[in-house]
């Protein structure tokens, strides 16, 4: 009988022959918007995000739904709120839960009211409260303070969504430099709120190691929204200053948190589920892969979804078939989390 290996991956995923056409499109199309379309880093930072909410970058125009609303969270510092974007479910039915979203973009782009279509999504299809932060971004704001705004508003969550949006916190969830966020907020929830239990953490194509180091971000030179020299633009701006061994630190690079130690002095000695998303382009692949590998051997429930060709961001693309598979997955998720949990 053949040796068997004791950690399995489906390496039929890796095979390029199972990428899609519509996914090599896609990726053409990102790659020809990457490489044409102004550069955040040639352009004043303020005059950028000024073009990217008239629609004069390469991306799409914001959309802003007339379902979500404003709101704000209390700061660690004296005087000042967090901005936070609220979509309740259309049907007025009472939430079932909160989730908590950090969005994508470096730390450095987009902002917490760019994501109303993803929050009605979640709002409806899982009777949720989806609420987006709007955390500071640098370069006028570096590390820590993305970091400390997340972990504020998740604390405040837990701690009073109940008696504010009359359900309790249920999910956290982002993308790319949010899932970092996502991470660091979820590990200091185990420290700080020690008996509060997740249902549940949706991460995908999460940025886990800033020291930006692994093999397939350390060897990406083709432009496919990120690669390793736009990464390094964003580093930066977010954590300027810092040697590669800072920037691998546990509070900033959360794939280098011990965490078998943190779940062995959590009250219910568990990591919260977690749903891993990526594509075999992105030059991040080998984040999720690890940060999944070590999530699963602290014995978190890690489950890692793996899409042929699928590049950074390609779960923004409406009518993507990959896109649509990877939506369909997260609901599915988080629903199956929700009656887990009932």
């Amino acid at each position: 009988m053949p040796i068997a290996s004791d950690i399995a991956l489906d390496i039929s995923k890796f095979y390029p022959g199972n990428v899609t056409e519509s996914t090599k499109k896609a990726a053409a199309l990102l790659e020809n918007i990457t490489t044409t379309g102004p550069r955040w880093w040639e352009v004043d930072i303020k005059k950028y995000r000024e073009m990217r909410e008239l629609g004069q970058t390469s991306l799409p125009k914001p959309i802003y739904l007339t379902g979500a609303f404003d709101g704000t969270v209390p700061s660690r510092d004296a005087g000042r709120d967090i901005p936070i974007r609220i979509y309740k479910p259309d049907n007025g039915q009472p939430s079932k839960g909160v989730f908590l979203h950090f969005h994508g973009g470096g730390f450095v782009l987009a902002t917490h009211k760019h994501s109303d279509s993803t929050l009605r999504e979640y709002a409806n299809a899982c009777q949720l409260t989806a609420i987006s932060v709007g955390y500071r971004l640098a370069p006028e704001h570096p590390y820590p303070a993305a970091v400390h705004d997340a972990i504020d508003v998740a604390e405040y969550m837990v701690d009073h969504a109940v008696e504010v949006y009359g359900a309790p916190l249920c999910f956290i969830g982002g993308e790319s430099a949010g899932a970092c966020l996502v991470a660091l907020s979820a590990l200091q929830l185990i420290r700080s709120r020690p008996s509060y239990k997740l249902s549940g953490l949706v991460l995908p194509y999460g940025l886990f190691d800033l020291g930006l180091s692994l093999p397939a971000m350390a060897a990406s030179t083709k432009p496919l929204m990120i690669n390793l020299e736009i990464m390094e633009r964003f580093n930066s701006a977010y954590v300027p200053g810092m040697s590669t061994a800072e920037r691998k630190r546990p509070c900033v690079s959360p794939l280098y948190e011990d965490l078998r130690g943190l779940v062995a002095a959590c009250t219910f000695g568990s990591l919260p589920p977690a749903l891993f998303l990526c594509g075999t382009e992105d030059p991040l692949l080998d984040d999720t892969i690890l940060m999944s590998s070590k999530w699963s051997i602290a014995g978190g429930e890690a489950i890692v979804k793996i899409y042929p060709g699928a590049t950074h961001g390609f779960t923004l693309f409406p009518g993507l078939p990959v896109a649509d598979e990877a939506r369909a997955v997260t609901l599915d998720f988080m629903m199956e989390k929700l009656s887990g949990s009932a």
